[in-house]
C-alpha cells in the first residue's frame, strides 16, 4: 500500500465561484503512480465545498441558482447578526454540500462518469486563496 499527499491552491472570487479541478487531481493521481485505490479531495474551511457535477455552463449556473433558492444570500442569518461578516449563507451552502469527496482509482485513472468533473465551490462573500488537499492511497 502506498500513500501520497499534496496541497493545491486556487484563487477564487466573491460569491459562488465554481472551479473545475478535475485535471489537477488527475495529474496528481498519475504522478502518484497508483493503479488501484482512491483519492480524497478536501477543502478546509466552512465556506467552501468539493463535489462533482457536469462542468458545463448551463448546469453550473443551475447549481448556483438552486443554492441561491435553498440558502439565499439576501435573507438574515444568525451568524451575520453575531459576527457581522455577511457570509452566513456561505456557511449554510458549504454545510449542505460538504468539504470533501473520495473518488476511486482504477487503471491509474479517476473513476468518473463521462460528463462528471470534480469542482471546488467557494461561497464566501470575498475573494479567497483556497487550499485543496489531495490524499492518494492504493497499490
Amino acid at each position: 500500500m502506498r500513500f501520497q499527499s499534496w496541497e493545491c491552491q486556487y484563487s477564487t472570487s466573491a460569491g459562488t465561484d465554481v472551479i473545475d479541478i478535475t485535471g489537477d487531481v488527475a495529474a496528481k493521481v498519475r504522478e502518484a503512480g497508483i493503479g488501484t485505490g482512491q483519492v480524497l479531495i478536501s477543502v478546509p474551511g466552512s465556506t467552501a465545498s468539493i463535489t462533482t457535477i457536469e462542468y458545463e455552463s448551463g448546469v453550473v449556473r443551475d447549481l448556483v441558482e438552486a443554492l441561491e433558492r435553498i440558502a439565499p444570500a439576501s435573507i438574515p442569518y444568525r451568524h451575520d447578526a453575531r459576527w457581522g461578516d455577511g457570509n452566513g449563507y456561505a456557511h449554510v451552502r458549504a454545510a449542505l454540500l460538504g468539504p470533501s469527496v473520495v473518488v476511486p482509482i482504477s487503471g491509474g485513472r479517476l473513476v468518473l462518469g463521462t460528463w462528471q468533473q470534480l469542482v471546488l465551490l467557494d461561497f464566501d462573500n470575498r475573494p479567497r486563496q483556497r487550499r485543496i488537499f489531495l490524499q492518494v492511497l492504493g497499490i
